[in-house]
């Protein structure tokens, strides 16, 4: 009833929320990108986005037809592999930003490894600074990692979303006094993004805690020792939006590959951008 190469482009507009970097992401035009999905709404009988000439945005029919999409296109590829009698092997080393640790990505990898079950999958979680670092080193083959900034287009997007300040309930930052901030440590791009806007809004700032943990970065928010910069949909639970601070921008999670693609990594690739919608919310 669904087409999957409709079913793709559907899931890759709920991920980068943008017909424009859907089309760029599939190696298609924006105008089928835009075919596909009035196709699938007329499959479906449901208007799934919502659009304007600022923003896109899921319908409450969008949203339950995600699930579905992964659903169908999963059994597809299995059935493909099962069929080709492709089997990956070899070693593959994966590098995931810290940002992923509390989302669904455990899913995607525990169906990685049950599709294929002769790849010695080796994971890294460290700053997204310290991936692009090993990645260029030749010491990762592939790395799931926040952009470094505006102008960095390499890798192919995944999930697009805004920063912002957050801490725990009832922390209030009082703007006669330094902002205490929890951050991580250098090469961190969130530690970089949250001191560059300050600097740029003339606020003075101090350390309040440094850690190369999530965790530990949590731990210190709740305890309201000050306000940390995070992604929006991805706010731990027990902390909220901070106001009274500049805005932080957008920020842009990427797959980049090493020099030497291997088939082990782009399938991987393929189901991380697959279940990419599974990473913008928590666990």
């Amino acid at each position: 009833m669904y087409d999957p190469v409709q079913l793709r482009t559907f899931l890759t507009v709920a991920q980068t929320l943008s017909f424009t970097q859907a089309a760029a992401r599939l190696g298609v035009r924006q105008s089928t990108v835009s075919q596909h999905v009035r196709r699938l709404e007329g499959a479906t009988g449901r208007t799934l986005f919502v659009r304007d000439t600022h923003s896109v945005g899921l319908t409450e029919d969008g949203e339950a037809l995600l699930g579905f999409a992964r659903t169908i296109l999963e059994a597809h590829e299995r059935a493909a592999a099962f069929f080709t009698g492709t089997r990956l092997r070899g070693r593959l080393r994966f590098g995931a930003s810290e940002d992923f640790v509390l989302t669904r990505l455990p899913e995607i990898l525990e169906g990685f490894r049950h599709e294929h079950p002769e790849v010695d999958l080796e994971l890294s979680v460290e700053l997204s600074g310290t991936l692009h670092e090993r990645l260029d080193a030749g010491r990762l083959d592939l790395v799931l990692a926040k952009r470094r900034g505006p102008g960095d287009e390499r890798g192919r997007l995944v999930w697009r979303d805004r920063m912002v300040w957050i801490g725990a309930e009832g922390v209030r930052v009082d703007p006669e006094r330094p902002v205490p901030l929890i951050v991580f440590p250098p090469p961190g791009i969130t530690r970089a993004r949250a001191l560059e806007v300050l600097e740029r809004d003339g606020r003075a700032w101090r350390i309040a805690c440094t850690s190369g943990s999530l965790s530990g970065l949590i731990a210190a928010a709740r305890a309201g020792l000050g306000v940390m910069a995070h992604t929006r949909g991805l706010i731990p639970p027990g902390l909220v939006r901070v106001g009274g601070l500049p805005e932080l921008g957008p920020v842009e999670f990427a797959l980049l590959q090493g020099r030497r693609p291997t088939p082990a990594a782009e399938a991987l690739a393929a189901a991380v951008l697959a279940g990419g919608d599974r990473l913008s919310r928590p666990a």
